[in-house]
């Protein structure tokens, strides 16, 4: 009886009536705010985006320690991305996969727009096989992430460093010719919201030239749902158009400058006129 006693005063604490109710009080208040404010919506769901992609990305590193460097380690990690990526609101559509050869390798060539590119990334790895992605090195010391992304093979160039990326990327050359890797680069270096793509990096040419391999280009549509200055954070479709591949073998080393213009101009392209396509279903 004494237990039983102490068990209801415990229930009857004041204290923990006053917690309970201010838990109660502040997801209301949470879910009021994500209601009627677009700020508090655009931290909320990049906080989720954030932390669920901490979490799935991760889950399956014990997985990968059996074959560590495998590109294969990003696949259930791709797809648990993909789910997470719906929850957000976050929806698309991918064209020309018959563009895809997976019988050679390739340097992939994506727009850099904001750090939910990690989305397309998960939904291009079971589109191409064998893919490895270029990223930052200080994204490797993001533990555990950056150990997950290490382990499925992402290469790590130092950016404020020209002659060290230059060096790591000069090493792939071998991998992209022999093992038959896609190397997926974003040639502008940086990510951004604009109408028009940033000039292009030559250093992504220089691997495809030099292991004579095709550039092959993919161009998102504009994040018309995603806004840093508005902020903004809403529901949206985005389309991924893979597009044909550009031969580099042959390909003069002074006519490299010629190449970037041709792929840059492709790719300008394709960005405007999905980007419109978009924008007009977001209209409707």
């Amino acid at each position: 009886m004494g237990h039983k006693v102490s068990s209801i005063h415990k229930c009857d604490d004041p204290l923990l009536k006053m917690a309970a109710f201010d838990v109660v009080l502040g997801l209301a208040l949470l879910i009021i705010f994500f209601s009627i404010s677009s700020t508090v919506r655009y931290y909320v769901k990049f906080t989720l985006f954030v932390v669920l992609s901490l979490i799935f990305a991760t889950a399956p590193l014990p997985l990968m320690l059996f074959k560590p460097f495998d590109p294969k380690n990003a696949l259930i990690p791709a797809a648990l991305l993909r789910m997470t990526a719906r929850m957000l609101g976050i929806r698309w559509t991918v064209r020309g996969t018959e563009n895809v050869d997976d019988s050679r390798g390739a340097v992939v060539l994506l727009n850099h727009q904001s750090s939910l590119d990690l989305y397309v990334l998960a939904v291009l790895w079971p589109l191409m096989a064998r893919c490895t992605v270029v990223s930052k090195r200080s994204l490797q010391f993001l533990v555990p992430f950056g150990t997950a992304a290490w382990l499925w093979g992402t290469v790590f160039i130092d950016r404020g460093s020209a002659s060290s990326a230059r060096s790591v990327l000069n090493q792939q050359t071998k991998v992209v010719e022999e093992e038959r890797r896609k190397l997926l680069l974003f040639p502008e270096g940086t990510r951004h919201s604009g109408d028009k793509l940033l000039p292009f990096r030559k250093g992504a040419f220089h691997v495809a030239m030099n292991a004579r391999a095709p550039i092959q280009p993919v161009v998102v549509s504009k994040y018309h749902h995603l806004d840093s200055k508005r902020p903004w954070f809403g529901s949206g479709e985005i389309i991924i158009s893979i597009l044909p591949l550009i031969e580099t073998e042959g390909v003069k080393k002074e006519e490299i400058s010629s190449l970037i213009d041709v792929v840059q101009n492709k790719m300008q392209e394709e960005f405007t006129r999905t980007s419109l396509e978009t924008y007009a279903q977001k209209g409707r």
